[in-house]
């Protein structure tokens, strides 16, 4: 009997055999930056779920979390992998109480299958993360990936009340609870927003929900320069003015929007072509509120941008259809970048607001001079996502991609930011961390990975420290 006949046999003692499978095929779809599984076990229930953490613990072997697996390529190559557990099993609406405004979902859940009733008692999650319409809610905590709308709302960790969990012992564990008001204990839950499945199993995930808006809006300022551009997003953020979302995109991101645009099999209801170009810069903005809400802020909007100090942009209002579909584009930018290039590198970059202009221009120098294409989105706030994108995927572009990456690196090291590379190619990682410089925590992250999981079984290596 193999190596890999037997895990699965033991693993069969613990589940029903159909929920474990050891064929190859199968397997090589859980492989982690190539790194393929021996197993994999779905079990259809949390205790279940402890079960195979407890065998693992016991056998020493590692296991990596996972749910529909859109961003498995996020983290450093583990260090070992023997059982995929795929959570999608664990699928359930536990509790959605409207008016109190909570929401407990099983962590294999897809997100849709939650926004649906969300949506029919006119509230929602602010987590339209990439690939957020085929991943599961334990994925997108796990990874940690923004979206827009935290300039407003704030990130998974200020609406992430309470969490069920398994440590590295096989212990079922709870934090938090399904109250909004809960000041009981300490905010463990938290810990494993970002986690990569490197310090428990999730199971269960309890949320603070949101009323949605009765209407949006979407402007577009466009602007020669991303200096001039950042002058207005100031002047917004200084002003009584409170946007939903601002985003600043370089000329090159509108590109890629436009070509996916033209190349869609399905003709978008409001095409972005004849609106905006690709030869500018453009600030970005959503506001919500009711219809006279938003009418006042067009207003505003409208007489600020036409200041002597605003630089004159280009001012185009979107219709509320026009809005959601441009807003679309931008929540789904990473994967547009990600099916760009054949080795995409995209950096996630984090900077004081007032020192972004500087930052843009080194990075774009850094990227010509390595004769690189490049990508840009940044969000108000300071994160920015900077995408180098090579032609091909070969060894000349694999090199260049590695000297810009440690360029990036200094960079932000020298301008005071921090940076991480959470989409590349597995060549790169295995060249240089994607999770830059060392950390000056690194020995309390290594404190907590042992607490949380002491014999090292889950997804050992995948996070900063190679942890």
């Amino acid at each position: 009997m193999t190596a890999n006949a037997n895990l699965a046999s033991r693993l069969e003692s613990l589940l029903d055999p159909s929920q474990v499978i050891s064929d190859p095929a199968v397997c090589a779809e859980y492989s982690v930056d190539e790194i393929q599984p021996a197993a994999v076990a779905r079990p259809a229930s949390a205790e279940e779920a402890a079960e195979i953490a407890r065998f693992a613990a016991l056998e020493k072997v590692a296991l990596i979390p996972c749910g529909n697996r859109t961003k498995l390529a996020i983290g450093m190559p583990p260090a070992r992998y023997d059982i995929a557990l795929d959570m999608t099993g664990l699928n359930q609406i536990v509790h959605y109480d409207p008016g109190d405004l909570t929401l407990s979902v099983d962590a294999g859940t897809n997100f849709n299958e939650f926004a649906v009733p969300l949506y029919n008692q006119k509230q929602f999650l602010p987590l339209s993360v990439p690939f957020y319409f085929e991943s599961t809610i334990g994925g997108i905590i796990a990874s940690g990936v923004d979206s827009g709308l935290r300039h407003s709302y704030g990130t998974a960790r200020d609406f992430l009340i309470g969490a069920e969990f398994i440590d590295g012992t096989g212990k079922l564990c709870k934090s938090g609870g399904r109250v909004v008001k809960n000041v009981t204990g300490y905010d463990l839950h938290k810990l494993l927003i970002g986690s990569l499945g490197t310090l428990a199993v999730i199971t269960r995930l309890n949320f603070r929900t949101f009323p949605a808006a009765p209407s949006s809006r979407g402007f577009i300022a466009s602007f020669r320069t991303a200096e001039d551009a950042l002058v207005l997003q100031k002047m917004i953020a200084d002003s009584p003015l409170s946007p939903a979302s601002i985003e600043l995109l370089s000329p090159q991101l509108m590109q890629q929007f436009l070509d996916a645009e033209k190349n869609s099999t399905e003709p978008p209801a409001a095409p972005l072509a004849g609106k905006v170009s690709a030869n500018f810069w453009h600030l970005c903005l959503s506001v919500e509120g009711t219809p006279e809400v938003c009418e006042r802020c067009a207003r505003d909007l409208t007489r600020l941008v036409h200041q002597p100090s605003a630089k004159n942009p280009q001012f185009t209002e979107l219709s509320e259809n026009e809005a959601a579909d441009f807003w679309h584009y931008i929540g789904q930018a990473v994967p547009l970048l990600l099916e760009a290039s054949p080795a995409a590198a995209i950096f996630k970059i984090v900077q004081l607001p007032a020192r972004l202009g500087p930052l843009f221009t080194r990075l774009s120098d850094l990227a010509e001079q390595a004769a690189l294409p490049h990508s840009l989105m940044a969000r108000a706030c300071g994160v920015v996502y900077f995408a180098l994108l090579p032609a091909a995927d070969d060894a000349d572009s694999i090199r260049r991609l590695i000297e810009a990456a440690s360029a990036i690196f200094q960079i932000c090291v020298r301008e005071g930011a921090s940076s991480t590379i959470p989409w590349c190619p597995v060549a790169l990682k295995r060249a240089i961390t994607i999770w830059g410089p060392a950390l000056p925590d690194a020995n309390l992250m290594r404190r907590l990975k042992s607490a949380f999981d002491p014999q090292n079984i889950f997804a050992p290596g995948r996070s900063h420290g190679s942890i």
